[in-house]
């Protein structure tokens, strides 16, 4: 049977019939909308040419500070944990509430950093489109 029954051609005339035809769509739609956390996982790949915006001030290629800290090993990271980095006092605050760098964290922090920390020293406005957000994770877990 499968998808056969999606197909009104292929369906009687009786109620049970009727109601698979009723509910199919609905359930497909549950599947989908169930199947996301899956699809949020990211493309590593695209997520690194999306990293060439972060280049400027970060790298995951060492533990070497740029303008910002160094993002080797953030996927995991306590808030503001990067030695010899000075960090700004609204990012310390931040890092005092005990926050962690997961996923979570990053994708709302990347979103709009300063809706975030309010006087963050990053002037980066963020990523608005998830898929961006996403596949940055994605890269940036490889360097874990």
């Amino acid at each position: 049977m499968g998808l056969a029954l999606l197909n009104p051609a292929n369906c009687g005339s009786s109620r049970e019939d009727r109601l698979i035809m009723k509910f199919s769509p609905l359930v497909f739609l549950a599947l989908s909308v169930l199947a996301h956390p899956a699809w949020a996982d990211g493309d590593a790949a695209q997520g690194e040419q999306i990293f060439k915006k972060c280049g400027a001030c970060h790298t995951v290629a060492d533990k070497t500070n740029k303008v910002g800290p160094s993002l080797l090993g953030v996927v995991g990271r306590k808030v503001a944990s990067v030695p010899d980095y000075t960090y700004s006092d609204s990012m310390k605050e931040y890092a005092a509430t005990g926050a962690i760098w997961d996923e979570k964290t990053l994708d709302t922090y990347l979103t709009d950093p300063k809706a975030v920390v309010g006087h963050t020293k990053m002037a980066f406005p963020g990523l608005k489109v998830q898929a961006e957000r996403d596949n940055l994770i994605a890269f940036l877990k490889t360097k874990n």
